[in-house]
């Protein structure tokens, strides 16, 4: 099996269980294709082997990796979604960071992920994207995001206003310190901390989530990804930040943002027995509460 690995920097205290990783998937003969920048960060730390390539681009996996371990939290998932792109490679989560919605393999379950993996015993999530257009194409080629596209205002001292309309019909004007427009992967990330709601992975939808409303009657809004979403903004600034996950770019007011569905999907690898409702559940930590 050839496998590509992508990962950011991890603690010390990690390094015996990374190893563990590597040494299982030599074990069963694994090709690796390791990312260069991770790769130098491993080398002083790490026995990965000699018989490895590098790659630092989505071209380099594409039609070659049969999937791809990312070692990080998910802000290392959402890089590794900039890379795999449409190649339908598959991700599979190893978790050093915090919380770790998408990133959920703990340390401890590393052999017997890697075990299920060379078995086949797992299944595919496919997860939606959106993806943003605007005339001058300001976003290049990763203007899609797994998470969310949120935009800010670029100074502290002053709202901005959010004209929005879905398809046809105008929606509102939001006067906020932003707006997040969240995939359903991304209603578990900055739009739950602005307040929006939990969306199911698979439910087709789209959330659009208003930060710091100045109207306190304005509310987060689910609606279908079949429509497409634009957006335009005004303020004292001419300029204002718009983010596809954690990628941030300077927008001129004049121009517009057209949000729509992407049209591919990003494969996460699930071990057996591992569900979007124990995810939220565990990191939540839903039940502490003797009373349940």
């Amino acid at each position: 099996m050839t496998i590509a690995i992508y990962g950011r920097s991890f603690s010390e205290e990690h390094i015996p269980h990374i190893q563990q990783l590597f040494d299982e998937l030599a074990k069963r003969k694994a090709q690796l294709i390791v990312f260069e920048a991770f790769n130098s960060f491993l080398r002083p730390r790490i026995n990965v082997g000699t018989e490895i390539k590098l790659f630092t681009r989505h071209s380099e996996i594409k039609n070659k990796a049969e999937c791809l371990i990312s070692i990080g939290g998910d802000g290392s998932i959402m890089d590794a979604v900039t890379i795999v792109k449409d190649s339908g490679i598959p991700i599979l989560g190893i978790n050093t960071g915090r919380l770790g919605f998408l990133s959920n393999i703990s340390l401890e379950q590393i052999s017997t992920a890697i075990e299920n993996l060379f078995e086949k015993e797992y299944r595919i999530e496919k997860r939606a994207l959106l993806r943003v257009e605007t005339s001058n194409n300001i976003f290049g080629s990763t203007n899609f995001a797994l998470n969310e596209l949120t935009i800010h205002r670029k100074d502290s001292g002053s709202m901005i206003t959010i004209h929005a309309q879905v398809e046809d019909h105008y929606l509102n004007s939001y006067w906020a310190d932003g707006i997040i427009i969240a995939t359903p992967t991304g209603s578990t990330a900055y739009s739950l901390s602005a307040g929006g709601p939990i969306v199911e992975p698979g439910s087709n939808n789209f959330v659009i989530t208003p930060i710091a409303p100045h109207n306190l009657n304005v509310r987060p809004m689910i609606i279908s990804d079949d429509n497409i979403i634009r957006l335009k903004v005004e303020g004292r600034s001419k300029h204002f930040l718009a983010t596809l996950d954690s990628r941030s770019f300077n927008v001129d007011s004049q121009d517009e943002l057209i949000i729509r569905k992407a049209d591919f999907k990003i494969k996460l690898i699930k071990l057996q027995g591992q569900n979007f409702y124990e995810t939220i559940r565990n990191k939540l930590m839903w039940g502490i509460d003797k009373r349940n």
